[in-house]
């Protein structure tokens, strides 16, 4: 390799930039915002164009305009490119490919009044918060250095070089260079300066740097606080009426932070040449007998991966969007953020301070490119080349963001395999700053890491490992120093398409054994990029949707909230599942078990109430008084008997806590945590011969009447009830599988949808055996199977209709399994479709969401009414969506009122409930939102069993209890129809 490499190619740090610093978000000193519209050019490689256009006097007026901060690809310059671990490009580091977009930015702009121009060098400084991939910068035709280290920031000394008007900013980005090679993060490839631009002034006696150190004391209930800071100065907290020099120690009573009581003091430091504010924090975070503790207390995290991502603007993303993301973690009491793979804007991290999130801040480096080679070969992480870079990244993270009680766990990085370099970088911190323990997941031998940290392990193994008996690995010394960490998955649950599923057995095993502290949900959002077809419809595009030859599809698209964050199922299971009050009560008994798993709140903070509700309806409610448990403690008590007890009807029992008072992240009232249990034991069947039933006649045209129901002579099928047209009831198995259900390629075990359409369950053919009319029964007997196969399922539909009631029309189901069935089915029930002028949809069964087997937490006994349009969930890649389980009855009705019922049949359980405006295999065939277009027929599944969800796309599929094994069955249901209004 050449020893004269250009910069961009050069494996070395960037030049030119002051030491790495504190940020804040504000002081006394003036600043300027250099965002806006800057003049623009693209050109296909990195030495297309030489650097006059750098000088002051250079033409630009024919260039494009193109906002700063902002990525080209997204302006119409290039293309938007998705990998999840492949490198784009040729895998010979440092080289990149000569085909290099680069693109040159210009901006002039004038001092405001008062500023001086000229003066020392680091009278002023030019901040860049964050460049992809490399830059290099000029001011005033004059040469300020290289950027590099794409999502951290760097600041470049201009005082010297300052007028009062004229100044010519220019900045020339490489798509590509010698740190795409540790930026291989599995997100968009997206150039440009993508984060802010600020001109510092910089006084005389100005702040160079200072470091906030707090300490609590859990047993005395005191803080320590300590700031240093270059040049000294005084620090004050006028709340505790604090008044001391910078480097002074001191200990007094606090009230510490925490991310559910996040307290914070306002403060300032004072030099002579500049005051700063400070919201400070007092927390301690250590390992102790094996547990990750703060403040004394083991913390359990209910966290997400975070990627910074907006739909039309990339990592472009404004302060008003950080927030939103913030509060609606807040909301779905999520409380911890894993800042994936990249520390976060700077302005993000005082929102986690302010609201109460922990952090894990995580540095600027992946290679997980380097994975497709034996051993690693050629990793940066082991290579002694790139050492310096490493260290640069992880000594900017640290400087940067030292100062924020959120950030309780430094990471280095992700996905790098092991080396020398990865053992540096945790030297460094730990010197640097010893507050803090370390985290990094790819070496199980933890030997630079203070916590143990995998993906995507099973449930199995978590509860081994819970219990310290996981099996043992490598060296015993390190085997021994590993079992004795606490134990994070730092990426669990892929939250990709429909999903993810097991969540609620993740969080026992994570509430049972200390040592396992939680998970990061992968992640928080799609990546799905804000484009219109030719006719205007609007959709999200992912992997391959803008030419890439290479890409990894809609993998990119794994989010519990869609690209334009709204909120997902999968988002609202989670909240369910991680609620921090447990909300519990027996089948028939008038009491409930309340349980505090906060860290550290009591329960002072909620407001508790009842609800007696029958058949879905509320029949009395009240608030319940609960004492304000603290963290950890559990109480009984008892319900009161309501008036309506013994009614007829289903009963049910429904507990809520919800916000006391207005909180910063969410209003009085907002609902934390709910439980609901039916307020009678279940009563066993009785045998009950029912009412007499009608016997089915024979019609005109070749078809049987039997009640409300008219029936295809030859066939058996269903063709009309009382007049609403039905279509091609029949038993069903297909759902037009999920992310998860594909799975992802690498997985062990089987992929379900591959087994599932090599097998033939998208074809199956449907073989009428016998149509037999008796005096109480039309008995219709069929063989459902695939082609090219033996095996099959022998289905015996049995319609009868009530001679009291000729309104209501039977349908029992039997299912035999005939052949050996490896293969889990993907659902079992009947489709048929009705007509789309039935658009209105209500039932009383789970709700009101969807939910799928080993996704209903969340879903809860009620009354609904929907649409059947907003029955469907829209994920980014269609897909099996918007079943509601535990369904009694539904009713699908036309405008005027009039419609049909389905009601669960005597003797049978609840049951799934689909309606969509296509078919499971049209939505198998779309591959985007508009590829679906309504039909004239609704389509209707009333579902036996559905197989579990899991999250095999990048993980664990559905739990042996969830997957919906090929087995004799019985179901079934009762039809009638709907009076118009």
């Amino acid at each position: 390799m050449s020893t004269d490499l250009p910069y961009y190619l050069d494996p070395a740090p960037g030049t030119g930039a002051v030491a790495p610093r504190a940020w804040y978000a504000g002081s006394d000193a003036a600043r300027l915002s250099l965002n806006g519209s800057w003049r623009f050019r693209l050109s296909p490689t990195a030495t297309a164009q030489d650097e006059s256009f750098a000088r002051p006097g250079f033409d630009d007026a024919h260039w494009d305009r193109l906002p700063v901060p902002a990525h080209w690809a997204l302006h119409g310059h290039g293309a938007p490119a998705y990998t999840n671990h492949l490198y784009p490009f040729p895998v010979e580091p440092p080289y990149v490919p000569t085909e290099n977009p680069t693109g040159d930015h210009r901006v002039t702009f004038a001092l405001p009044e008062g500023w001086p121009a000229g003066g020392a060098p680091d009278s002023a400084l030019l901040r860049f918060e964050g460049i992809e991939s490399c830059a290099k910068i000029w001011l005033n035709g004059v040469e300020l250095g290289v950027f590099k280290g794409s999502r951290l920031p760097a600041e470049y000394p201009v005082g010297a070089l300052l007028r009062p008007e004229g100044n010519v900013l220019a900045v020339r980005v490489h798509q590509w260079s010698s740190g795409s090679y540790l930026e291989d993060q599995d997100q968009w490839w997206l150039p440009g300066i993508f984060r802010d631009v600020t001109l510092l002034q910089r006084p005389d006696g100005s702040v160079v740097d200072h470091f906030v150190h707090t300490g609590f004391d859990h047993r005395t209930g005191e803080g320590t606080l300590r700031v240093d800071a270059e040049p000294g100065g005084r620090v004050t907290v006028p709340e505790l009426g604090v008044d001391i020099a910078t480097g002074e120690s001191l200990t007094l009573p606090v009230e510490p932070w925490t991310a559910e009581t996040p307290r914070l003091y306002d403060a300032e430091l004072a030099t002579e040449g500049e005051r700063i504010p400070l919201r400070i924090g007092f927390r301690t975070v250590l390992v102790e007998d094996g547990v990750l503790k703060v403040n004394g207390r083991r913390i359990l995290f209910r966290g997400v991966n975070r990627h910074e991502f907006h739909p039309e603007h990339g990592r472009t993303v404004d302060l008003d969007t950080m927030r939103t993301d913030l509060l609606l973690m807040k909301r779905h009491n999520i409380n911890a953020v894993r800042t994936s793979h990249y520390p976060p804007h700077p302005a993000f991290l005082p929102l986690c301070d302010e609201l109460g999130l922990w952090v894990i801040d995580e540095c600027d480096l992946e290679t997980h490119g380097f994975v497709e080679f034996e051993g690693w070969k050629g990793n940066p992480a082991d290579d002694d080349r790139w050492t310096p870079a490493l260290l640069d990244r992880a000594a900017r993270m640290v400087e940067r963001d030292k100062n924020h009680p959120s950030v309780v766990i430094w990471s280095l990085g992700n996905e790098c395999g092991t080396g020398r370099g990865l053992s540096a970088m945790a030297k460094w911190i730990r010197e640097r700053d010893p507050s803090r323990p370390i985290h990094y997941e790819g070496d199980l031998s933890c030997a630079d890491t203070d916590m143990y940290s995998r993906m995507y392990a099973d449930h199995a193994e978590v509860e081994l490992i819970g219990r310290r008996e996981e099996l043992p690995w490598g060296d015993p010394e390190l085997d021994a120093k590993r079992r004795s960490l606490p134990f994070i998955l730092c990426e669990y649950a892929h939250a990709m398409g429909n999903g993810p599923g097991g969540l609620g057995e993740y969080q026992r095993l994570f509430e049972t054994y200390p040592r396992l502290q939680g998970g990061f949900v992968w992640e928080w959002i799609d990546h799905g990029i804000a484009r219109r077809t030719a006719d205007g419809t609007p959709y999200f595009a992912y992997g391959g949707d803008f030419g890439e030859e290479l890409h990894d599809g809609n993998f990119v698209c794994d989010g519990l909230v869609f690209p334009d964050r709204t909120v997902s199922p999968g988002l609202i299971e989670y909240k369910k599942v991680i609620e921090p009050v447990r909300i519990e009560g027996e089948p028939g008994s008038g009491t409930v078990r309340i349980t505090n798993i906060h860290d550290f709140a009591d329960l002072s903070h909620l407001a508790f109430s009842w609800i007696y509700e029958i058949d879905g309806h509320a029949v009395a409610q009240d608030a319940l008084a609960v004492p304000p448990l603290a963290a950890g403690e559990s109480a009984e008590l008892k319900l009161p008997v309501p008036e309506a007890a013994g009614q007829d009807g289903e009963a049910f029992w429904q507990v809520r806590a919800a916000l006391r008072e207005d909180t910063p992240w969410a209003g009085a009232g907002h609902e934390v945590a709910w439980g609901q249990w039916p307020a009678a034991t279940a009563l066993a069947a009785v045998d009950n011969p029912g009412p007499p039933l009608l016997a089915p006649r024979a019609g005109e045209g070749g078809v049987v009447v039997l009640g409300p129901g008219t029936f295809d002579a030859a066939t058996g099928e269903l063709k009309y009830l009382n007049g609403f047209q039905v279509t091609g009831l029949r038993l069903d198995v297909w759902r037009a599988p999920t992310d998860n259900d594909e799975a992802a390629l690498s997985v062990p075990e089987t992929r379900d949808a591959l087994a599932w359409r090599t097998l033939g369950l998208h074809r199956m053919r449907h073989r009428i055996a016998s149509v037999a009319l008796t005096e109480d029964a039309l008995t219709v007997t069929t063989r459902v199977a695939p082609a090219a196969s033996d095996l099959g399922l022998r289905t015996v539909y049995r319609w009868t209709a009530d001679a009291a009631d000729g309104g209501r029309l039977h349908l029992a189901i039997e299912v035999i399994p005939e052949g050996d069935w490896k293969v889990p089915l993907p659902r079992l029930g009947v489709r048929l479709g009705v007509s789309g002028t039935l658009g209105d949809a209500q039932w009383y069964g789970g709700g009101p969401g969807e939910a799928y087997p080993d996704t209903r937490a969340a879903s809860r006994i009620g009354l609904y009414a929907s649409t059947v349009d907003a029955l469907q969930t829209p994920y980014v890649r269609p897909q099996e969506n918007g079943a509601r389980a535990d369904v009694r009855w539904v009713r699908l009705r036309r405008e005027d009122g009039a419609g049909i019922a389905v009601r669960q049949g005597e003797g049978s359980p609840a049951f799934w409930f689909t309606a969509r405006r296509w078919t499971s295999e049209q939505l198998d065939a779309a591959d985007h939102t508009p590829d679906l277009a309504p039909g004239e027929v609704v389509w209707v599944n009333l579902d036996h069993g559905q197989h579990g969800i899991g999250s095999q796309s990048c993980g664990p599929g559905s739990l042996p209890q969830y997957r919906l094994a090929a087995a004799e069955a019985s179901f079934g249901f009762t039809f009638s129809t709907l009076d118009g209004r």
